[in-house]
């Protein structure tokens, strides 16, 4: 039982990795972070691991894994979920200008539709 969050190094990528955070915390289960950097890419200054150093004791941290190079991110998402067993996924999700709020991102949809288990999107915090 596993909560998994998908990562990229952006505002709504830590937003999401806080509340993975502190949804595992509060489900009593482990957290894995599926990284949506490919493979091959350098992260250089990537702040994922202060984020992963505020997680509270007893919550079991998976090794991060990194999307494969040629790997779309909904697919690295969804098969992360399918292997590692996640009870539920957490998303980002960036803000949209006025005419495209009805729209959401095409990885954000395919996971959406896609995965068998529930699926929380959640947005960074920003001015309007």
């Amino acid at each position: 039982m596993t909560v998994l969050v998908a990562y990229n190094p952006s505002p709504h990528g830590e937003a999401a990795v806080r509340t993975a955070i502190a949804e595992a915390a509060r489900r009593g289960l482990a957290l894995h972070v599926v990284h949506l950097a490919r493979s091959d890419d350098p992260v250089d200054g990537d702040p994922l691991d202060g984020l992963l150093a505020d997680v509270p004791q007893g919550v079991e941290v998976r090794p991060v894994t990194r999307r494969a190079a040629g790997t779309e991110p909904a697919d690295a998402i969804l098969d992360a979920a399918d292997e590692v067993g996640a009870t539920l996924v957490v998303l980002g999700s960036r803000k949209r200008s006025s005419a495209g709020t009805f729209l959401i991102g095409t990885t954000t949809q395919r996971v959406l539709l896609d995965a068998s288990v529930p699926v929380l999107v959640v947005k960074d915090a920003y001015d309007d």
